[in-house]
């Protein structure tokens, strides 16, 4: 319920608020978009640790660059495989965590 809240905002501002600062983001994925792939895949509490730290280095300080989500655990098993029902595809990172790359093939 929260998580779905939670989604619909970024999807608010994403949809409405971006187009003010748009490519503004130091980093890709953009903000708002690892934001979003967070709170979809990890915790509330971890998706709310990480995306508060990018917004926090999203500015002239930092270098920016790409940077993307981890996932915290891998928990769901796809039914159908193939390439345009896959919406992330998972880099093994280390001590069984995975790098989120978004699938822009993905329809659905």
């Amino acid at each position: 319920m929260i998580r779905k809240f939670l989604l619909k905002i970024l999807w608010i501002y994403q949809k409405f608020f971006t187009l003010i600062g748009f490519g503004s983001c130091r980093f890709y994925p953009s903000c708002s978009e690892y934001a979003r792939i967070h709170f979809e895949n990890n915790s509330i509490s971890s998706a709310f640790y990480h995306t508060l730290t990018r917004i926090l280095r999203c500015n002239q300080l930092f270098e920016g660059g790409v940077e993307y989500p981890l996932l915290d655990k891998l928990s769901l098993k796809p039914t159908e495989i193939g390439v345009d029902s896959i919406k992330y595809w998972l880099v093994p990172n280390k001590k069984n965590r995975f790098y989120i790359i978004k699938n822009f093939s993905y329809k659905g």
